[in-house]
């Protein structure tokens, strides 16, 4: 079994910042991509920004040079930092990893998602 759980969603002004974070648990024996997704009301959800085992990332044209992707020391965690914020970026963000199990199978994993609202 295997858990997604993010946490650092919330309210926040056009302009603002937050940090996303998501750890995966279980029987994990190697995460191979962790990304983000969102999903904003009536639209299709989204790739923001992915990175990989190696540490190679890639970013949707809309967020390059506003949001990082990091994985953090244990290699389990994944961390967005979102700065300069804007209205339409409301969405429920996603955390998502592809990783093999312990049982030597292959898996795709979402997290519950989180709400970001963006204020004007």
């Amino acid at each position: 079994q295997v858990q997604l759980v993010e946490s650092g969603g919330g309210l926040v002004q056009a302009g603002g910042s937050l940090r996303l974070s998501c750890a995966a648990s279980g029987s994990i024996f190697s995460i191979n991509t962790m990304d983000w997704y969102r999903q904003a009301s009536g639209k299709q959800r989204e790739l923001v920004a992915a990175i990989t085992r190696g540490g190679s990332t890639n970013y949707s044209y809309s967020v390059k040079g506003r949001f990082t992707i990091s994985r953090g020391n244990a290699k389990n965690t994944v961390y967005l930092q979102m700065n300069s914020l804007k209205p339409e970026e409301t969405a429920v963000y996603y955390c998502h990893a592809e990783l093999t199990t312990t049982s030597s199978s292959t898996y795709s994993y979402w997290g519950q998602g989180t709400q970001i609202t963006v204020s004007t």
